[in-house]
């Protein structure tokens, strides 16, 4: 890969040549772990889990990140395309999982549609879960779409100057939302699994952005997309020095935000509802799901 151009960020480094750009992905796939996830959402799971692969390294860094040790870190093992193949075999054929998820996958797409490509010609085929923050091109969702069955976006700030400084990712706004664009509008790729899925993390002193964000989808998209509206945040890494990321959610900020989304006309989805609440009385809608764990 000499000129990498997979993220908004379209930095151009020639990764052949030991360069390395924003996100420290070098020449091949590195990978944290895999393995059957039963915490994801549960159209995503089904009976023997939803087979995830953690990618290291990521296109945005997160103060916040529980993840940081392989995301900021880059701790993980490099894998040849014929090893990223037997992992991808393994988690169809060994462990029988319903999907492949890949987690923060867009530092190695080319590396991930070879593997596939393999796999095809051996008669192996499962759909494929993007699994993201976000913070994709849709010139590049659309080159690699037959890698995303399912679409499972964050849509995290709505304003661009805390995505700057909590994430260090410039015009996320304006990114995800046409990322979340094009998942919503392309063809079903199956009829049996949902296309887009949105997840909503609420972030402590910005309640007010996930609710914009919620007003965005209803209003510019549909109220019908499945939302997965989540309260686990947790400070981590470098959040623990830094105000207002250095304390959870409140109940009051998620319940503005499970609210709002009952006002917009969401009822697709889940939600996990707050620790100090009785998830029963945290539904919303007929369709939606209290005491959901989902960790990626």
């Amino acid at each position: 890969m000499n000129c990498c151009r997979l993220c908004p960020r379209s930095c151009g480094t020639n990764r052949d040549a030991g360069e390395t750009g924003f996100c420290g992905a070098g020449a091949c796939p590195r990978i944290f772990r895999w393995g059957p996830h039963f915490g994801e959402e549960p159209p995503l799971v089904g009976e023997n889990g939803s087979g995830c692969v953690f990618f290291s390294r990521c296109t945005m860094k997160c103060i916040y990140c529980q993840n940081s040790p392989w995301s900021w870190g880059g701790k993980g093992d490099d894998m040849t395309t014929e090893r990223l193949a037997g992992i991808l075999r393994d988690l169809a054929v060994k462990d029988k999982c319903g999907n492949w998820n890949l987690v923060s996958p867009t530092p190695y797409l080319p590396y991930i549609r070879d593997a596939a490509t393999a796999l095809r010609h051996e008669g192996i085929r499962l759909p494929f879960v993007w699994n993201s923050s976000g913070y994709e091109s849709a010139e590049v969702l659309e080159e690699y779409g037959e890698l995303c069955d399912t679409a499972l976006f964050d849509l995290r700030y709505s304003r661009n100057e805390t995505a700057i400084s909590a994430s260090a990712a410039p015009r996320y706004v304006e990114a995800a939302r046409s990322a979340i664009g094009w998942a919503f509008r392309r063809d079903r790729p199956r009829p049996d699994i949902p296309r887009l899925i949105v997840r909503i993390l609420v972030l402590p002193g910005h309640s007010d952005e996930a609710i914009e964000n919620l007003a965005w989808l209803a209003t510019e998209l549909s109220p019908d997309i499945p939302v997965s509206i989540m309260s686990q945040f947790t400070p981590a890494y470098r959040a623990t020095g830094t105000e207002p990321f250095n304390r959870k959610v409140s109940e009051e900020e998620y319940e503005s935000v499970t609210e709002a989304a009952a006002d917009f006309g969401f009822e697709n989805g889940w939600i996990q509802g707050y620790e100090a609440a009785d998830p029963s009385l945290a539904l919303l809608g007929e369709n939606m799901q209290g005491g959901h764990g989902c960790v990626s």
